[in-house]
């Protein structure tokens, strides 16, 4: 992140951005068909998810044992890749049964999105671990200006980890793309994600997280955590987030 603050960045890539990738409404008309031309999608059936690797030396946290962690990245996160693998696979195939219950279908699919959302937040979380644990000068500004301070977002944060101890969820400071706002979600399940949100630090709640090390001491888990986040990370989250921002809303007004 440069020393630059997020509100001067927001407004200079606001402009660098709207005139470079669309030029005016009559182009940010075209951004849709022009988007599906430059970038292939995926077959949204295919059974492809594969694991990825840890980003950090797993050995070299604070506070956070390697043991706990390559249980977790193997039984837990591993788990949810080859459990939404094997989800594709069964949509394919009762997609195909004419005579299968609408509901049944249903079911699987609600499966699908809680698989999803296992992988996409297990990513998430690995992704923002294995740092300082020292937020820069210019995103503790940008945590100030939306929160009042930087202890204020901290509280709250932690609070809503200390709240789901004991039992399952995850804390997301998101950034939304529809009302412009950087705030702390509370999801639960896999599944409770606030629409337009892109997450830019994850916490993982679940008991498999923090158990093997701390007991029922989720607290001082997430103690822990904020040892560990790679705020480096969360400031790139951050910016790509304010990037496409700037998309949604010259798209959107159209």
């Amino acid at each position: 992140m440069s020393s630059q603050t997020r509100r001067d960045f927001l407004v200079s890539a606001s402009s660098a951005v709207a005139l470079a990738a669309l030029g005016s409404e009559a182009q940010a008309a075209d951004l849709a068909p022009a988007a599906g031309l430059a970038t292939p999608i995926p077959a949204a059936f295919a059974a492809s998810h594969e694991v990825k690797a840890l980003p950090f030396d797993p050995a070299k946290l604070d506070g956070i044992s390697e043991k706990l962690i390559r249980s977790h990245w193997e039984n837990n996160y591993a788990g949810s890749v080859k459990a939404l693998n094997a989800v594709k696979q069964k949509l394919t195939s009762f997609l195909d049964d004419a005579n299968l219950p609408a509901f049944i279908y249903n079911d699987l699919k609600r499966e699908h999105l809680l698989r999803t959302g296992s992988v996409v937040l297990h990513e998430l979380y690995f992704g923002n671990l294995g740092g300082t644990g020292k937020a820069d000068a210019a995103l503790q500004k940008v945590l100030t200006e939306a929160f009042g301070s930087v202890e204020t977002w901290e509280k709250e944060f932690r609070r809503l980890g200390a709240g789901l101890g004991g039992g399952s969820g995850w804390v997301v400071l998101g950034y939304n793309l529809h009302t412009g706002l950087l705030e702390n979600y509370w999801q639960w399940d896999h599944a409770h994600a606030p629409t337009a949100t892109l997450p830019v630090l994850v916490l993982d709640m679940y008991e498999h997280s923090y158990q093997m090390d701390y007991g029922a001491a989720a607290t001082t888990y997430v103690d822990a955590f904020f040892r560990n986040i790679h705020w480096e990370t969360v400031s790139a989250r951050l910016d790509r987030a304010l990037k496409a921002r700037t998309i949604w809303q010259v798209a959107g007004a159209r």
